[in-house]
Formats: C-alpha cells, sequence, structure tokens
C-alpha cells in the first residue's frame, strides 16, 4: 500500500478547535436560531439533538476514523484504507465526492461571506444609525445590485482563506485556528451579556425554547436531520482531511461528541442573543434566511444604546466563523494536489483558491446580472450549485461513508483504530451506522427528489 508524506498531527485541543472552525459557520449564527423558532421551539431543539446523536455523530465518526487510519486527504485516505483492507479503490469516490463538494461550496461561500465583510465596514462607518425595514432593505439589495462590490469582498475572503493555508498545516492553518475559535467565544459571550442588558433575553428564550409539539412535522424532522448533517461539515471532505491530522492517541468518539455539543451550544447562545436584540426593537419582527443577518438585524443595532459597538462585535463574529468553515473547505483539495502530486503548498492553495474565485464569479452575478436566468428547475447559478452540492453530494457521501464504515470495513479494523473509546460506545456507534444513519440519510435524499422526479414524469 502506498503511504503518503503526512504533513503534521495535532494535539487534541487543536484538532476540537479544527473541527469546531470547520462546523460552527454562518448556518449556526443565522439559519439555526430562526428555524427552531419557526418549527417548535424546545421541541425541534429535542429533534435536532437526537438527530445530532443518532445520525451526525456516528457519521462524523466514521469520516475521522477514515481520515487518521489512511493518514492522507480524503481521496487517498479512503483509497489507502480500501488498499489495506482489500477492496476495491473505487470506493475513492467518497474522498472524491467530499472534496469535490467542498471545492463547489468554497465557490459560493466566500461569496456570500464577502457580505459580512462589507456590513463589518458599514457598522464601522456608522451607517446602521437610524436605519428603519425599508431603508436597511434598500441598503442590502444595493450591496447585491454591485458587482465590483461583490466581487472585491469575495476576493478579499477568498485570499484570506489562501493565505492561511499557505503557511501550511501547523503554521498556518492550526495557529489561526488556535486563536480563531477563542476570539469567536469570547465575542459570543460578549454579545450574550449585552443581550441581558436590553431587557429581553426571556422574550428570545420564549421563542426559541417554548415547547410548540403542534409546529412539529415530518418537515421539521427532515430540517432537522438535514441541519445536523451540514452543520457538522459532514460530506464536505473537511472532517476526513482534520481526521489526517488526529493524534492515534485521542478518543474519536468521546472528541466527537465535544466538538457536536459545543457546536449546538453556539447556535443556541447565538440565537437567544440575535432575538434579545430583535425583541428589545419596536417595529421589527424576526426574519428569516438572510434577511435576518443583513436588513432585521441592523436596524435592531441602528436603534440599540451602543448598538455600533453591539453591529462591530456581532460581524467579526460572523467573519470568524465564516473564516474557520472557509479555511477548511480549501484544505481537502490542497491537501490532495500537494500530497498525491507533489504540489508546493503554496502552489496548491492558488490554484484551488483560484479556481474557486472564478466559479464564484457566477455567484455574483446571480444576485445581479444572473437573477433571472433559470438554468435548472427554475434556478440561477447560485441556486443550482447550492442545491446540488447541499442536496446531492453532502447526503450521498454521509450515505456512502455510513455503509463503507459501517458494511464494508471489517469490524476489527474498526475496533482496533477506535480502541481509546469505550466497547459499549463502539457497539452502539458501529449499529448506529449500519442501521440508523444510512435510512435517515436516505430519506433526506428521496423527500427532496421525489417532488421533482414526480414532476419530472409529470411533464
Amino acid at each position: 500500500m502506498k503511504r503518503l508524506k503526512q504533513h503534521a498531527i495535532w494535539g487534541r485541543g487543536s484538532f476540537i478547535l479544527a473541527a469546531m472552525g470547520s462546523a460552527v459557520g454562518l448556518g449556526n449564527i443565522w439559519k439555526f436560531p430562526y428555524i427552531t423558532g419557526q418549527n417548535g421551539g424546545a421541541a425541534f431543539v429535542l429533534l435536532y439533538l437526537v438527530c445530532v446523536l443518532l445520525v451526525g455523530i456516528p457519521i462524523m465518526m466514521a469520516e475521522i476514523m477514515i481520515g487518521r487510519k489512511g493518514r492522507a486527504n480524503p481521496v487517498d485516505a479512503v483509497a489507502n484504507l480500501s488498499a489495506e483492507a482489500g477492496l476495491t479503490r473505487l470506493w475513492a469516490i467518497i474522498g472524491w465526492m467530499g472534496v469535490l463538494a467542498g471545492f463547489l461550496i468554497l465557490s459560493y461561500y466566500t461569496v456570500i461571506a464577502g457580505w459580512t465583510l462589507d456590513y463589518f465596514v458599514s457598522a464601522l462607518q456608522g451607517k446602521f444609525a437610524g436605519l428603519n425595514g425599508e431603508s436597511s432593505n434598500k441598503l442590502f439589495n444595493e450591496l447585491l445590485a454591485n458587482k465590483s462590490r461583490l466581487v472585491q469582498w469575495h476576493t478579499v475572503f477568498m485570499a484570506l482563506t489562501a493565505l492561511v493555508l499557505m503557511f501550511g498545516v501547523n503554521r498556518g492553518l492550526e495557529s489561526v485556528i488556535r486563536w480563531i475559535m477563542p476570539c469567536l467565544f469570547v465575542l459570543l459571550f460578549v454579545l450574550l451579556g449585552y443581550a441581558y442588558t436590553t431587557g429581553e433575553m426571556a422574550t428570545s428564550m420564549r421563542f426559541m425554547f417554548s415547547f410548540n409539539w403542534q409546529d412539529l412535522s415530518w418537515n421539521s424532522a427532515l430540517i432537522a436531520l438535514g441541519h445536523a448533517c451540514f452543520t457538522l461539515s459532514l460530506g464536505m471532505g473537511a472532517i476526513m482531511a482534520y481526521g489526517a491530522y488526529m493524534p492515534s492517541t485521542a478518543a474519536i468518539g468521546k472528541t466527537v461528541i465535544i466538538v457536536a455539543l459545543l457546536d449546538v451550544l453556539v447556535g443556541l447562545l447565538a440565537g437567544i442573543s440575535i432575538f434579545s436584540f430583535v425583541f428589545a426593537t419596536p417595529g421589527i419582527e424576526p426574519g428569516t434566511g438572510l434577511g435576518l443577518m443583513f436588513v432585521t438585524l441592523p436596524v435592531a443595532f441602528g436603534s440599540m444604546p451602543m448598538g455600533a459597538l453591539v453591529g462591530i462585535a456581532f460581524f467579526l463574529m460572523v467573519i470568524l466563523a465564516a473564516w474557520g468553515s472557509t479555511m477548511s473547505l480549501l484544505e481537502p483539495a490542497v491537501a490532495y494536489l500537494s500530497e498525491h502530486f507533489g504540489f508546493h503548498r503554496i502552489s496548491a492553495c492558488l490554484m484551488v483558491a483560484g479556481s474557486a474565485w472564478i466559479l464564484g464569479l457566477g455567484s455574483v452575478l446571480s444576485f445581479n446580472q444572473w437573477a433571472d436566468q433559470q438554468i435548472l428547475w427554475g434556478m440561477n447559478f447560485y441556486s443550482c450549485l447550492d442545491f446540488f452540492t447541499t442536496n446531492l453530494l453532502l447526503p450521498t457521501g454521509g450515505l456512502l461513508t455510513a455503509i463503507y464504515a459501517g458494511w464494508v470495513l471489517k469490524k476489527e479494523l474498526l475496533d482496533h483504530e477506535m480502541q481509546q473509546d469505550h466497547p459499549r460506545l463502539l457497539a452502539v456507534w458501529r449499529w448506529l451506522l449500519r442501521y440508523v444513519s444510512p435510512v435517515a440519510v436516505l430519506a433526506i435524499i428521496v423527500n427532496l427528489f421525489y417532488p421533482i422526479a414526480t414532476r419530472f414524469v409529470a411533464e
């Protein structure tokens, strides 16, 4: 079996911070709070936790196990492990799908992350003062219509991401992650402390945590399941790539549980803070989607005491969260070029980041010039890219990972790699990976594509 040169081995603490940096992103801060409020509050949180425990954690453990055992980028890690187990190297398709998904998501993630840079500068300039719903919406629409500004911030965010990875796994990625995540938590608790002073924290918690069983539905379960997989960065190649840097003495199961719980905690605390700001501002309602972050919250910041400082802290926190995610999306492809083909890290970063930047221009145009140009099923370029990655590549990658680790690899190999964890935990993990996780992920895929297939047949 070909054994590739290993870049580095992190300490357990560095791995936890890196995995959190990958998991904690834009979805935790703007998406998780509002889908919680819309889908049953505390009942949805419990449902989400069940999905994380039964589906997200088992697949995440499998990805880390594969990465650590293969000690390489996702493509070569699966190929190495398959060769060692006497299996066909065709299973490397799992790694390929992860690398491709990460690359495609990176191309549009930096576009949206660039908006947070623009709003951070706006907060510094005091542009939120006196905003109302109409003027805030106008501010956001002006940003989307300005192609040069979007390209500018897309370029800056991509450059920031590539620059870190050029310095390597230890001096670049690990070093930056070790200060990004603590700073993010400090800012989160500062915002939470200020949210307490608004007097609306109780209202915020009622909005998010009231048990509204009637709001739960089959669709709520699928939303919880999909978000559990997406927020843990499953199927993106990132967790498998980071697994290659995990120390062999660390217990995979315990480490993943810590990462998953902290990831959920960030989403909950961010939601409490955000809705405290919203409910403390008369005349505005909890927004949905990106409107919550870029339309509703600026109005709140513009009318609150010390709102300018709060807005600066909030968008700085979002930038750090997005930065941690973009680094994890870029790393799998960079690691593949470096390890498999011998590219220097700088060359690999420039090639991958440059290609993703060019592809990202299509997403930039999708918010203005190409907004009405439908490519497939009524979706423009950005919507197609988002749909293809989120609804096809990620779930399929997760499904194949569960099948590969749960059914294809021998139990003895799994037990040897996971020997630091308690045997009872391993037994539960393997059972979930074999019988629960694949069925759950398959349900997501069927639910998404059945209406499309039905409509296609009808036409």
